[in-house]
C-alpha cells in the first residue's frame, strides 16, 4: 500500500490546488517500469516528510484532463504544487537523495 494519496481528475482541485502545504505530484501509469522504479521512493518521502509535505499519486491513464492541463507528456513526472502554482517540475527517474533535494526548497 503507497504512502501517496491516490487523487483524481475530479477531486484535483480540492487535494492539491487547495492544500494549505506543498504537495508533491506523481505522475505515474501501471505499465511505466520508471515509475514503478520511483514509486518506494515517493512513498519514502510521504513517510519522511509527513506534516510538512502532502504526497500524491495520479495515474494519467486512468485521468487524462488533470496531465493534459499541464502538459504531462512524459512519465514519471513530478510537480510540487506550493499556493496552487507549479514551483518545480522534475521529469524522468532519480535516485532518492535528488528528488528530495529537488523538493525540499519548499517545505
Amino acid at each position: 500500500m503507497s504512502q501517496a494519496a491516490e487523487v483524481t481528475d475530479s477531486l484535483w482541485d480540492t487535494v492539491v490546488l487547495g492544500s494549505d502545504q506543498p504537495v508533491l505530484v506523481d505522475f505515474w501509469a501501471e505499465w511505466c517500469a520508471p515509475c514503478r522504479a520511483m514509486s518506494p521512493f515517493v512513498d519514502k518521502l510521504a513517510e519522511e516528510l509527513d506534516g510538512r509535505l502532502k504526497v500524491v499519486k495520479i495515474n494519467t491513464q486512468d485521468n487524462p484532463e488533470v496531465p493534459a492541463r499541464y502538459g504531462i507528456t512524459a512519465i514519471p513526472t513530478f510537480l510540487v504544487i506550493k499556493g496552487g502554482e507549479v514551483v518545480k517540475q522534475i521529469v524522468g527517474q532519480r535516485i532518492y537523495d535528488e528528488l528530495k533535494a529537488d523538493v525540499e526548497p519548499f517545505l
